[in-house]
Order: C-alpha cells, then sequence, then structure tokens
C-alpha cells in the first residue's frame, strides 16, 4: 500500500521568503568584508545596518504578520519540543505547515544573536580607524568589551549557521521534504491531511509599512540626529 502524494500548500509569505533571502546574502557580505577588512570595512557596518533593520522587521512581523509567521504560531513549550525531537529519532511522520517545534525555536535563537551582533557593532571599535556610529555614547572600555564579545558572538553565529544547514539537509535526505524549495515558492509539500489551519497571509501593505518603519529606526541610529553627551 503506497502513501497518498504529498499536496502543495501555501505556507511561507513573500514578506517572509524576501526577509530569509535577503539576509542570507547580508551575511555573507557583513562576514565576507568584516574577515577582510581594511576600506572593505565601510560596507560590513552597512551591512551590519541592514541586517539590524532586518532583524527589527522580523521580530514586527513575527507579532503582526502572517499566521505562519508568528511566533505564537511556533513557539511550542519544553514537552512539545521534546516529543517532537523524540519523533524524528524514530523517524515518525511529524508535519507541520510553518516552523516545527524545533526550528521555531533555532529561528528564535538565530534571529537573537543576530540582534546582538548588529546591535553590538554599533558601539564597537578597532584600535584603529573604524568606530561604530554609537560609539561616543559609552566610551572606550565599554566600546573594547562589547567588541570583544561582538567577535566571539559570530562564533556562535557561525555554529548557529551550521546547525541550521545541516537540518535543512536532514529534511531533504532523510524526510524529503525541500526546505529550500519550500522558502522560494511558498508552498509546502506535506502530506493530506496534515494537522493545521490553512496558513492566514497578512497584507502586503502592512509588511511595507512595518519595513520602512524599521528602516527608519535603524537609520535614526546610525545618523544620530541627537547631540552627543
Amino acid at each position: 500500500m503506497t502513501s497518498a502524494a504529498p499536496v502543495s500548500t501555501p505556507a511561507w509569505d513573500l514578506p517572509v521568503r524576501l526577509f530569509h533571502w535577503a539576509l542570507v546574502l547580508l551575511v555573507v557580505g557583513s562576514v565576507v568584508t568584516g574577515l577582510l577588512g581594511g576600506n572593505l570595512m565601510v560596507w560590513h557596518m552597512r551591512f551590519g545596518y541592514a541586517i539590524l533593520a532586518l532583524v527589527l522587521f522580523r521580530l514586527l512581523w513575527g507579532l503582526a504578520g502572517s499566521s505562519t509567521a508568528r511566533f505564537s504560531d511556533f513557539l511550542y513549550g519544553p514537552r512539545r519540543v521534546a516529543g517532537f525531537a523524540g519523533a524524528l529519532l524514530k523517524r515518525r511522520e511529524a508535519h507541520y505547515l510553518g516552523h516545527n517545534p524545533l526550528g521555531g525555536w533555532m529561528v528564535v535563537v538565530l534571529l537573537a544573536a543576530l540582534l546582538f551582533q548588529a546591535s553590538s557593532g554599533l558601539f564597537a571599535n578597532d584600535d584603529i580607524a573604524v568606530e561604530g556610529p554609537l560609539y561616543p555614547f559609552i566610551g572606550k572600555d565599554l566600546s573594547d568589551r562589547l567588541t570583544g564579545l561582538h567577535k566571539l558572538n559570530i562564533k556562535l553565529i557561525y555554529g548557529l549557521v551550521a546547525l541550521h544547514v545541516a537540518a535543512v539537509l536532514f529534511h531533504w535526505l532523510a524526510r524529503g521534504e525541500n526546505l529550500v524549495r519550500a522558502m522560494f515558492s511558498g508552498d509546502k509539500q506535506l502530506p493530506p491531511g496534515t494537522p493545521g489551519a490553512p496558513a492566514r497571509f497578512a497584507g502586503g501593505g502592512r509588511a511595507l509599512a512595518l519595513a520602512i518603519l524599521s528602516g527608519l529606526a535603524v537609520w535614526l541610529l546610525v545618523t544620530q540626529p541627537f547631540s552627543n553627551p
């Protein structure tokens, strides 16, 4: 007896997909320019500002966006997470329209790490010629401590990204779920009768407004339209 063919089901809205791939490009650009240094540090900082704006947007979209983008849709308690992990180890079918219980917490941890990385960069310095736009507000000693944490936190981000890629490969090779394709098309291939209500997508106007708000907030921080202390 063969199982029923998977059904293409709308899961991810356009704002989430644009956020995801823009974040990938910006993180790669930030890492490369940070490693090369020199004159590219100007671009390293610009990539950081853009990452901060994106993360702020994603946090807002997690509160007011489409159903599968909301934190309330994919953040589960310890018992549900442990149960899902056990099901994976036993190769049981456990499908979700949005993020699964493990993936949902990975999203939050990765967003938190990126938020700290981009925020700490606003205060960092390289002891040569580069200073974050908010460096004058805290002074050299605190800036040096934040710079050290900035350099340490990137190693955590490397680990989280590696874990994320490993999870995507696991879902593809072991479970037949092509999550990369889903993040391009917006549709997931799910077994018929998968539990969960259909995704409810928020309007593009709301996403645009939140994106502008996030970008404006970062612009205000970076341009410092206030008097230095």
